[in-house]
């Protein structure tokens, strides 16, 4: 389904003053065709949609279409929860609403985003309930002050030959009870209080990931600045971990040391000036985290740029920005842009061939693919998920028109759970329910570990591209793309998903949901 992108135009073609049949004049076109281009009514796009662009003097990323449709599928999501259950909202009532209020649809979107936040927070502390210790005892606690004030109480009332004394007594019992139950029901409160504090909503990773979305996970200010890093560290193409080791301390100060074991795999103690990492520590994670922090120190001004560009609200928002930009920076300094590109077209977009070539982990070269978005030297578009050993999803960059769930798990029939623990590259041609194919291809990828008794940590990594594109890269060779044999119906996932006769359904869809 297209975005709707008629009625920015006409909304600012009417905030200029300007009347339908001179720009359909000053474009030439018809007043009757921009009339229908303006209601949605025809697809625009190529030097027309340029040349209203710019007559209207908007940026062509804002007539794109790709924010409208990612609303379009994050109202998809909403309509499909059970809350919403028995309203019947199409896919075409959702494209004129978003076409016509696009507003009130960002608005339902975001209160649909808290609402399944707060649904997390509340199941959070429900299980907490039932299994942190403190509470329980807290709780158990509470229940026998109560206990003990009710039986005072009903003795009092129940007994009416008690002498002056005993009910002195009782009196005294209901008090201490009540004061000791007060103290309890302070610590308890506090407690939560303290957790509360302490516990980080999903909110704010969700808010991060929007913003990179929204930006298309393409930023050309970090990509000068990865260049003008990379020359002042290295004269030749080879970006070693010795000139690394050689630039960080020469410039900053700060030394790299490997030895020991503990948690993440490395560490920056800025007190110390030491960049220390794991005995188990890659060389592709050492050159990756020494151009991180080798960002963070010579360019800080801008990297904080870049973080306000997003306009994040959540001050963990910012926190996790701040890291997002530095990485990739450090994914750029690794792998220029031009370079890759380059050699990921020559290459079909081998992965493990470019990991070889570039001396990078399998995960960073699908990332840094990701990113090759630049105007006129766009790579081939792939929409990116990751997946933890559980199979929840981590990490996601959808395409246009590919709906990807915002949170939990996807589709069984995914080759990202396929994939799982067998480290080999699985490939999948996936029709989904709205007869859309993509060709997914997907790979484990396992941390190493210092010793036996660290349990390695896992995830698998997909790619999607449209089946379109599918023949330029590695991945679509030998098969035929066009042979509905070789196609595997999948969906976004099982509460999305509207093939309610899928073998392998986990979960009832949510409008099925009661």
């Amino acid at each position: 389904m297209r975005a709707p992108i008629g009625i920015q135009i006409r909304r600012r073609r009417l905030a200029l003053k300007i009347s339908q049949a001179d720009l359909a004049r000053a474009v030439g076109v018809s007043p009757s065709y921009l009339n229908l281009i303006e209601n949605n009514k025809r697809v625009v796009g190529g030097r027309l949609l340029l040349r209203i662009a710019e007559r209207l003097n908007l940026d062509i990323d804002r007539l794109s279409g790709d924010a409208e449709q990612r609303t379009i599928q994050a109202i998809e999501e909403l309509v499909a929860d059970p809350v919403l259950a028995g309203i019947e909202l199409d896919t075409t009532s959702i494209r004129d609403l978003v076409a016509r209020h696009p507003e009130a649809a960002v608005a339902l979107t975001r209160l649909h985003r808290a609402y399944i936040d707060a649904t997390i927070t509340v199941e959070a502390y429900a299980n907490r309930l039932k299994s942190d210790p403190i509470l329980s005892d807290m709780l158990h606690q509470v229940l026998n002050r109560i206990a003990g004030i009710r039986s005072s109480a009903e003795i009092l009332s129940s007994i009416p030959e008690l002498t002056g004394a005993e009910r002195e007594r009782f009196l005294k019992t209901i008090n201490g009870e009540a004061e000791n139950l007060t103290g309890v029901l302070k610590q308890l409160v506090s407690y939560f209080d303290q957790s509360a504090s302490q516990h980080k909503a999903i909110s704010p990773l969700r808010e991060l990931e929007d913003a990179i979305i929204a930006a298309n996970n393409h930023f050309p200010r970090l990509e000068d600045l990865a260049s003008e890093l990379r020359t002042d560290i290295a004269q030749k193409d080879a970006l070693s971990e010795e000139a690394l080791v050689r630039a960080l301390k020469t410039q900053f100060g700060i030394e790299c040391r490997i030895g020991g074991m503990f948690s993440g795999r490395h560490r920056y103690d800025a007190d110390t000036k030491t960049l220390l990492f794991d005995l188990s520590t890659t060389p592709s994670t050492r050159r990756f985290q020494m151009c991180r922090i080798y960002a963070q120190h010579a360019a800080e001004e801008v990297l904080e740029e870049e973080v306000a560009r997003l306009g994040l609200g959540a001050d963990e928002s910012i926190r996790l920005a701040r890291g997002a930009m530095s990485s990739y920076v450090a994914g750029a300094m690794l792998m220029p842009y031009e370079r890759l590109l380059g050699d990921a077209e020559k290459w079909q977009y081998d992965i493990d061939l470019l990991s070889h070539i570039y001396e990078a982990s399998f995960e960073q070269v699908a990332h840094r693919l990701v990113t090759l978005r630049r105007k006129g030297a766009e790579g081939l578009p792939f929409g990116f998920l990751r997946a933890d050993a559980s199979g929840r999803l981590t990490k996601r960059f959808p395409l246009p028109g590919l709906t990807l769930p915002a949170v939990g798990h996807g589709c069984p029939l995914w080759p990202i759970y396929t994939a799982a623990g067998t480290g080999q590259v699985v490939r999948q041609i996936g029709e989904f329910p709205n007869g859309s194919r993509y060709l997914l291809i997907a790979k484990s990828v396992e941390k190493q570990v210092s010793g036996y008794q660290q349990q390695p940590v896992r995830f698998t990594i997909m790619l999607a591209c449209d089946v379109l594109h599918a023949d330029r890269t590695i991945y679509g060779r030998g098969l035929d793309l066009h042979h509905s044999a070789n196609r595997v119906l999948v969906g976004p996932s099982c509460p999305l998903c509207i093939r309610e006769s899928c073998d392998h359904r986990q979960e009832a869809t949510r409008t099925a949901a009661v």
